[in-house]
């Protein structure tokens, strides 16, 4: 199972809105067999499994498949694999995690146990459902991922008072930024950091998974007309959308009319009480209009501290830097959270922890509360 799930975890960025799924086919101690869901569209895990083990003339007749998912039992893009493992007459199925899927969940091991092959559900459980946690997310409440990211000095500043922030990290962990973005399905930000830094919020210089649709926050339409999100599309181009208030969309605004003659869209949210946008309707947007499952936010500090106020972030990485800034007066990474005490803080539990030349990636998940 462990060798199913490295396979499955090659399928990352290249497979979404499906499910990474790994599938290793085993007998008498002797693999005959092995795949992964490449690409969305293209057979899944099982398919390449049993087609390995053709090209290798081994008869799976009796084998058992390791598979780090449910086999499906529907008909989609691609036949049931559930059905093609009857067809082969594996004797066995080991299944790592039922598939969260409320339409989905259960009837593939249904069918294998109504055709009297064996089945065992739960080996790296824990292992494939973290392989897994944006698929799962999306499937079970129609919301995709959010990972918050942010670079950080050691003292846990973002920016001078000034609002440099060029270059807190270093090239080598810039470039781990890129292939994040290179593997998302979108990239959102604040206006106050559009007007501060002028991002492309593009991926450069590494290999693209996955064109990130490019998402900013703007309640009052505050965007620079000159800046390289709002020069209009040129070819190529990932597509522009903008979070705006619903108040300032109704109203007149040749800008609006002049955004979207260049491409860029727009999604009216409404506000809440402390007046930030209320962000969910823009993720579920994302998520059924342009399938989005996997959401990467790289600030700035209001906008981050609205979606944890929102309850929206999921994931959180962190490129802390070996600098001390000491000023009172530089940005912090998250802002607009009143906390008057430590218990009330926003907890994160760390996952995995990175080096990156002299930085540190921090890899975090928001603690599930009782």
């Amino acid at each position: 199972m462990y060798q199913a799930l490295a396979l499955a975890e090659q399928g990352r960025g290249l497979v979404e809105p499906n499910p990474m799924v790994g599938c290793v086919l085993v007998k008498d101690g002797h693999e005959l067999g092995q795949g992964f869901h490449t690409r969305f569209g293209e057979p899944h895990a099982e398919a390449h499994a049993l087609e390995d083990a053709k090209r290798r003339s081994e008869s799976v007749q009796g084998a058992t498949a390791y598979v780090t998912l449910e086999p499906c039992s529907h008909f989609g893009k691609t036949p049931p694999c559930a059905d093609a493992l009857i067809e082969a007459q594996v004797a066995r199925v080991v299944i790592a995690m039922v598939d969260p899927h409320p339409r989905v969940s259960g009837q593939g091991i249904e069918k294998l146990r109504e055709a009297g092959i064996e089945v065992v559900v739960g080996v790296c459980q824990q292992q494939a459902q973290q392989l897994n946690e944006p698929f799962t997310k999306r499937a079970t409440t129609g919301l995709p991922w959010v990972i918050a990211k942010w670079a950080s000095t050691l003292d846990g500043k973002t920016a001078t008072h000034t609002g440099q922030s060029k270059w807190i990290s270093s090239p080598a962990s810039r470039r781990v930024v890129h292939d994040i973005r290179a593997r998302v399905d979108a990239v959102m930000v604040g206006v106050g950091t559009v007007i501060a830094d002028d991002p492309q919020l593009t991926a450069r210089d590494v290999e693209i998974k996955r064109t990130a649709r490019r998402v900013v926050i703007d309640p009052e339409l505050r965007m620079p007309p000159p800046s390289l999100l709002a020069l209009g599309a040129e070819p190529g181009d990932p597509p522009v959308t903008i979070g705006i208030c619903n108040e300032v969309y109704n109203g007149p605004s040749q800008r609006i009319k002049d955004y979207t003659e260049q491409g860029i869209s727009f999604m009216p949210l409404p506000r809440l009480a402390n007046q930030y946008l209320e962000i969910e309707p823009l993720l579920r947007h994302l998520a059924e209009a342009h399938n989005a499952t996997n959401v990467l936010v790289e600030g700035g500090a209001a906008l981050i501290g609205s979606m944890f106020e929102q309850g929206l972030i999921d994931q959180v990485l962190v490129f802390v830097a070996p600098k001390l800034l000491g000023d009172e007066r530089a940005t912090p990474a998250v802002t607009g959270q009143l906390r008057d005490t430590i218990d009330q803080s926003t907890m994160l539990e760390l996952r995995d922890v990175q080096r990156i030349d002299d930085d540190v990636l921090l890899d975090y998940r928001l603690k599930q509360t009782d």
